[in-house]
């Protein structure tokens, strides 16, 4: 396996005890070489930027974990000594950031949550399958796929000694939210044939370029590393997680309970929401929003002249056929028609479009039973065909409009297009911002003319409500001592979602403490900028530009959103000001 070296300190610009940086050149210098070294700690996920294959996988062990934890809290000891007033207002910004991020990873190092390389419904054996669902588009690309495959035992095996540290401790997932995480390490570990694995994938077919001799090789050389090294490893994790990690899991479901708990749910909120807000506080903005929209709700009710209470409305949504589709390929064909219905109201909404695309594909068949509903990122909407009684249509635009444009699979590529915006802006994700601005995208519809029928705007206000509710289950779970079934409940009774969906996503709360935060704190902050906006440009305020002026920005902390917001302002609604 190609170790990774944790580069000598001197490779970054050396400051003097007592110095400040007085321009942005050393600023500049500093986080470049941070942000290339960065690049080399992490393997892919279902969300990697990267145009080519890696040739390696990175080095997780625990001395690894260590060196990286001294390496960052040395960059922030170096960030601390910049002027910041002495930086250009593009700088500043940059500088915000970037700081947010260091001073995240610290967080995640000092709480060391690479002893839990597994959340709500991800994994890092999952991780790695999704690398076989990218393209590759030459040679290369398969050789170091397969440099990734022959050291995948390894790469296997410091993750299950951190795993088994974590598990000494009590810091794992809950042992409820592990019921079934085995079958995806099953499916890799018990394929009946190698060229059904998902490993193989990229070899089903392969560019023509390539010529067949070499095409020969590489199938040739795919079948012997995931016969030799593939489902090896996946047999060993497998036998770890059934008879040693799920068995001794962390029995309670709050984060409270985990070492250092409420030290440790407190660090995620700040992670996840980029705010300082305690969970209590938290929870009532839950409940002060979810009778917001129960209101709305009401409304919707009344038009559509239902005769009964929300639960009855909820059970008629949930169990009525005319709502339902018999087929997967029809849930999929349904999810391509409401992203045409965008493309057709995207420019007046709009000032930039991406020029990355998107495609529509069903959820794995081994991970489906517990992932969420939907997905996306760049270059793919991944849509969740399984149990179809549990998939309504009322409820797919508005999941439409947040996993692909202009959700996710629109705000991403978007960032990562941006030439004004230095790297680590460009290929990084903030929960608060990224998922407020697909929840935003979500009630954006209603103006685009996106719902067609009173459901389905029953079905935004659902999802709204369901986001809302978040704010009341997570910390009620992780820090008011809720049960499962108080939690699922809560949803069960202000939602429209099915008891399956309510089901996975309780236990992907459960699972990933904080997380669930980002999306209605992210939310209210793009509506309240943007009604402080509209307020005061008035006639001036043209939408095109203040969704540029936000999407322009890549991924940033809250904070730094309403600070561009104000700056919008004061530029007279000018999206591309003071670049």
């Amino acid at each position: 396996m190609l170790m990774i070296a944790i580069p000598s300190l001197t490779a970054i610009p050396a400051l003097a005890s007592n110095a400040a940086i007085v321009d942005g050149t050393q600023f500049e210098s500093i986080y470049k070489a941070e942000w290339s070294w960065r690049q080399k700690q992490f393997a892919d996920n279902e969300d990697s930027n990267n145009e080519a294959i890696n040739p390696h996988l990175p080095n997780v062990s625990k001395a690894a974990q260590d060196e990286r934890l001294n390496f960052w809290k040395d960059i922030l000891l170096r960030l601390q000594k910049v002027d910041t007033a002495a930086l250009s207002s593009q700088r500043q910004v940059d500088f915000s950031v970037y700081k947010n991020q260091i001073e995240t990873l610290i967080s995640e190092q000092e709480f060391r949550l690479y002893e839990k390389p597994l959340s709500g419904d991800t994994s890092f054996w999952g991780d790695m399958a999704s690398t076989a669902r990218r393209s590759f588009k030459n040679e290369l690309d398969y050789r170091n796929y397969l440099a990734q495959l022959d050291a995948m035992p390894v790469y296997f095996q410091q993750s299950t000694d951190n795993m088994r540290a974590g598990l000494k401790r009590g810091f794992t997932p809950p042992r409820v939210a592990l019921q079934g995480r085995d079958a995806s390490a099953a499916s890799v570990a018990d394929v009946k044939s190698i060229i059904d694995s998902i490993y193989y994938t990229p070899f089903r077919n392969m560019p023509t370029q390539i010529p067949l001799r070499v095409q020969d090789e590489l199938r040739k050389l795919a079948t012997e590393a995931i016969r030799d090294q593939v489902i090896p490893a996946h047999k060993t994790l497998l036998k770890f997680l059934r008879e040693e990690y799920i068995p001794q899991s962390q029995p309670s479901i709050a984060a409270y309970d985990l070492p250092d708990g409420k030290a440790f749910y407190q660090a995620q909120i700040k992670v996840y929401t980029t705010l300082d807000l305690p969970p209590e506080q938290i929870h009532q903005i839950g409940l002060t929003e979810v009778a917001k929209i129960k209101t709305e709700m009401s409304d919707v009710m009344k038009e559509v002249k239902f005769q009964g209470d929300l639960p009855a409305f909820l059970h008629f949504l949930r169990t009525d056929a005319q709502f339902y589709v018999s087929t997967s390929q029809a849930l999929l064909d349904r999810a391509a028609w409401i992203c045409k219905l965008f493309d057709g109201k995207a420019k007046d909404f709009f000032g930039r479009l991406p020029r990355a695309r998107f495609a529509i594909v069903p959820a794995p068949d081994d991970i489906a039973p517990f992932y969420t509903a939907g997905r996306g990122g760049p270059g793919e909407y991944t849509l969740n065909t399984y149990n179809l009684p549990s998939r309504p249509l009322y409820s797919l635009p508005a999941l439409t409009l947040h996993e692909s444009a202009p959700g996710h699979a629109f705000q991403m590529p978007l960032a990562a297009e941006n030439q004004n915006l230095p790297e680590f802006r460009q290929h990084s994700y903030i929960s608060a911002y990224g998922e407020g601005w697909a929840l935003y995208s979500e009630r954006l519809g209603v103006e685009m003319g996106i719902y067609q029928t009173p459901y389905e705007r029953f079905g935004m206000l659902s999802y709204q409500m369901w986001r809302a509710a978040r704010l009341v289950v997570d910390t009620g779970i992780h820090a008011k001592g809720w049960t499962r079934d108080q939690a699922q409940q809560f949803l069960l009774t202000n939602t429209a979602l099915s008891s399956h969906e309510i089901t996975t996503e309780v236990d992907r709360y459960i699972a990933w403490p904080g997380q669930a935060l980002s999306y209605y704190l992210g939310q209210m902050a793009i509506w309240k900028a943007r009604a402080k906006a509209e307020a005061t440009l008035g006639e001036k305020f043209d939408i095109r530009a203040f969704h540029d002026a936000v999407l322009d920005l890549g991924s940033v902390p809250l904070p730094v959103l309403e600070e561009r917001i104000d700056r919008f302002i004061a530029d007279g609604g000018q999206a591309n000001a003071r670049r």
